[in-house]
């Protein structure tokens, strides 16, 4: 059995327990961190010297964090062929889109935009820095509707790792109703992952938790 240390609230940890429900995996996942704590204790730091969630444990194999070096664990050791293939050119076709998504993409969105209109108080905002920061977001957003309006996923013509890493990040995107641009293949492409099971479960998860006024 699976694990998983980690809030459910947590970015990261959506898309790590996104890709088990996908990969119909068995789990157990501990909530640690921001409001339930944990992340100081010694037996945490065990686990992961860095005190950042998620954290996964396969068995007895020792501990993984960084959330990109988890799912492609969890893709390499579980996945089908479809979702992250065994042909190094197919699999680097996946890799490129879920790292740029991990890299380029969520970069852009988690700190500069999420955390300033959720994770911080509304007098500490600043309007202007926010709104260059959805432009930018949005440059790469434009990426993504490119290349959805040539396929049905991001990677190419079926589901894989680097759905999980880019999008997850689109129901908060939504959620915030702060989109400025039209991107019509990228909205159907969120309205056809809002119906899979996995991605109902663990990442279209309330944020407000999080929530400050």
């Amino acid at each position: 059995m699976l694990q998983i240390w980690g809030r459910e609230t947590s970015s990261n940890v959506q898309a790590v327990m996104w890709c088990v429900g996908e990969l119909g995996l068995t789990y157990q996942r501990y909530d640690v961190g921001h409001h339930f704590g944990g992340l100081d204790s010694e037996a945490f730091y065990q686990l992961n010297p860095n005190r950042t969630i998620p954290v996964l444990q396969d068995d007895n194999h020792p501990p993984l964090w960084e959330s990109g070096a988890i799912l492609r664990y969890l893709a390499s050791r579980y996945g089908q062929e479809s979702f992250w293939p065994k042909d190094i050119f197919a699999r680097s076709e996946v890799d490129r889109w879920a790292e740029w998504a991990k890299v380029s993409v969520s970069s852009l969105f988690t700190q500069p935009i999420f955390w300033q209109l959720v994770r911080t108080p509304s007098q500490q905002r600043d309007p202007a820095a926010i709104d260059q920061a959805i432009a930018r977001f949005e440059d790469k957003l434009a990426i993504a509707e490119q290349q959805l309006s040539q396929h049905p996923f991001l990677a190419g013509p079926v589901f894989t790792l680097a759905d999980i890493q880019f999008g997850h990040l689109l129901y908060r995107y939504y959620q915030l109703n702060i989109g400025v641009r039209d991107f019509p293949a990228l909205h159907a492409y969120y309205q056809r992952l809002t119906e899979r099971p996995a991605y109902q479960r663990h990442v279209m998860v309330s944020y407000q938790p999080l929530q400050v006024s």
